[in-house]
């Protein structure tokens, strides 16, 4: 589901009425919880947080003139998609999801490498999501990401 939008309002304006209720209140946990660095930004077509060139001058170093990504949500034609790439980084971070998953969720946890898939919004566990928010700071994500992917 492609949406050409030119700020996070404009983006869930655009959506279906039944989907911008719960992107609306994954936006406000996010930007209620995210650590102290992260701004909010479209990204990818996508409602990002990002590290901030002032913050890390290098990027992502897939494309340098790009902020440095750290997680996204978007309206996807089947489900809702939050994208956290540090648990794809962070294998103790992915092993607490997983578990913790199933305690406020009674469906299999839909998962890829970085994206996690809600297919049911009235059961997106926003309790879950607001603990996974918290639990990593801007400077614990840079230096992962270094680490990994900067070699």
């Amino acid at each position: 589901m492609k949406i050409e939008a030119t700020s996070p309002d404009n983006y869930i304006e655009q959506l279906p009425e039944d989907r911008q209720a719960p992107m609306q209140k994954l936006r406000a946990i996010i930007n209620d919880n995210l650590p102290a660095g992260f701004e909010e930004a479209m990204n990818y077509g996508m409602i990002g947080y990002v590290v901030p060139h002032s913050a890390y001058p290098a990027g992502y170093h897939c494309d340098t003139k790009l902020p440095l990504p750290f997680m996204n949500i978007a309206s996807q034609k089947n489900f809702i998609a939050l994208y956290h790439m540090g648990i794809y980084a962070n294998p103790t971070l992915m092993e607490w999801f997983v578990a913790e998953y199933p305690k406020h969720n009674k469906r299999k946890l839909d998962m890829g490498k970085s994206c996690i898939r809600f297919k049911k919004v009235e059961e997106i566990p926003y309790d879950l999501i607001t603990e996974l928010v918290q639990k990593m700071t801007m400077q614990e994500w840079i230096e992962l990401y270094e680490a990994n992917y900067k070699r």
